[in-house]
């Protein structure tokens, strides 16, 4: 198996207390744009000089700059399920857990989608329980169906990424043959043992099952996966460790690794107790999770999802998240609950509960352009053909340009007077910064269109 157990820890042992010299040296060797070995990023996760780790969130920011520059993607979760026949420890959804199950009727699915197109979104991250007789592929496949015929009266969502259990090549040229954006998965923990032990009497009780989930998405032609871990099931360092064993498996298998990486933390969840987890993770730790991984992986993109705190991700954006979700429920029909009733039940506990329009605000506020772009998607720029062109920088031409765009598409559609002027104003702005004169026009002109009442203008 690819994840070497006795490897990782036989790093985290010998790395446990750095030199200041020889984590200097992995700083500079980052620098030099060279590839990071598992003990280098390690060393970068256990140094404790005060002076080294300012470094490597200067590094990180840096990073996260040159290659994002300003652009924040955004995406909201949509809960259709909560039926579920495993009996995960640290999840509300475990069947042990005796609470009304619900699965929405595909009416319902569209009225969720329609409340969460009236916020603005466009991109989606579809989540249910794994119950094949309640929830079985046919279910998802209908789900998806609905969501992209969905139309409401400024908009559709143009992109579905899709988080189910672990399956077969079969069923995932299904999910293929729909149009999913990025399969997503998390291997929950890396550490096997940790791993059966939270899954006792499970379907997803098997470690290697579900580790080679990607393997078989790849083989049926998803060609975007996203990996994670849930952090503070395991000792974090095995944790990074392992998502880059992953990401490496997949790199020399298939040609290109993770599209994205997610790093949620362990949450308090109905029928789960946080005194009975040791390996939970403090900010300090969170924070240099982000950072190292930023600088391990430069071109994966970082989600960072409602879990946490609003202060919290206006750090970490900072050096390296650049996707996050915006008025997020997780709630199975939630998003029409916390309309019509102000609340709504939650799989998990979150902690930033603000609107879209809030946090869209404050990343202006903060100099950062929301992007709702899903073009690269729609016109296959995906997997390795994705990686040549971020890693080449030739991305930069589409990326930035497009966050502008939807920013203005954003505030025409959903926006107050206020915001319209305030959103489009910083449009010109960064447009007119832009080094590449002919990209420049283009978003100058597309800006023009935007305002004439023409959309979709994506390069």
């Amino acid at each position: 198996m690819f994840i070497d157990h006795k490897l990782i820890n036989s790093i985290i042992d010998e790395t446990k207390n750095p030199e200041v010299d020889e984590a200097r040296k992995v700083i500079e060797k980052a620098k030099r744009k060279e590839k990071l070995s598992y003990k280098d990023i390690a060393i970068l996760l256990s140094t404790e000089d005060e002076s080294v780790v300012k470094d490597i969130y200067t590094l990180a920011g840096e990073i996260k700059e040159s290659i994002y520059g300003k652009r924040i993607v955004m995406f909201a979760p949509l809960y259709v399920s909560d039926y579920c026949v495993n009996n995960c420890v640290y999840c509300g959804y475990q069947r042990c857990n005796e609470f009304k199950r619900r699965k929405l009727t595909m009416e319902e699915v569209k009225e969720e989608v329609k409340i969460l197109e009236k916020m603005g979104h466009k991109r989606l991250a579809l989540e249910l329980g794994e119950d094949p007789v309640n929830a079985p592929i046919e279910y998802v496949l209908d789900c998806l169906d609905t969501i992209y015929k969905t139309q409401n009266e400024n908009g559709e969502i143009r992109r579905v990424n899709v988080n189910i259990a672990a399956t077969t090549v079969e069923e995932y040229k299904m999910l293929k043959e729909k149009g999913i954006g990025t399969y997503i998965l998390f291997q929950e923990t890396y550490n096997k043992d940790v791993y059966e032990y939270m899954h006792p009497k499970s379907l997803k009780s098997n470690y290697e099952y579900h580790l080679t989930a990607f393997d078989r998405a790849m083989e049926a032609g998803i060609d975007d996966v996203g990996g994670g871990a849930l952090f503070g099931l395991a000792n974090y360092k095995f944790e990074v460790l392992g998502l880059m064993m992953h990401n490496a498996h997949l790199e020399e298998k298939f040609g290109v690794g993770f599209h994205t990486i997610s790093v949620p933390r362990l949450k308090k969840a109905n029928g789960v107790t946080m005194e009975n987890f040791p390996n939970l993770l403090t900010d300090e730790e969170f924070k240099r999770v982000v950072a190292v991984l930023r600088i391990a992986v430069p071109f994966t993109g970082l989600i960072l999802s409602t879990r946490e705190t609003k202060e919290m991700r206006k750090e970490v954006l900072r050096y390296g998240v650049s996707q996050v979700s915006a008025g997020s429920s997780t709630g199975v029909g939630g998003y029409k609950d916390r309309e019509e009733n102000g609340k709504d039940d939650k799989q998990f506990q979150t902690s930033d509960e603000r609107s879209p329009l809030e946090v869209i605000n404050w990343l202006l506020d903060d100099g950062y352009i929301p992007s709702y772009c899903t073009a690269c998607y729609r016109t296959g720029r995906t997997g390795d053909r994705f990686m040549t062109l971020a890693k080449s920088g030739e991305i930069q031409k589409v990326c930035e340009p497009n966050a502008i765009t939807t920013l203005v598409e954003y505030a025409l559609d959903y926006g107050d007077e206020a915001f319209k002027e305030k959103a489009i104003t910083t449009a010109k702005k960064v447009a007119s910064e832009l080094k590449d004169p002919k990209t420049k026009k283009i978003v100058e002109n597309n800006i023009e269109r935007l305002q004439k009442g023409e959309r979709d203008l994506f390069l």
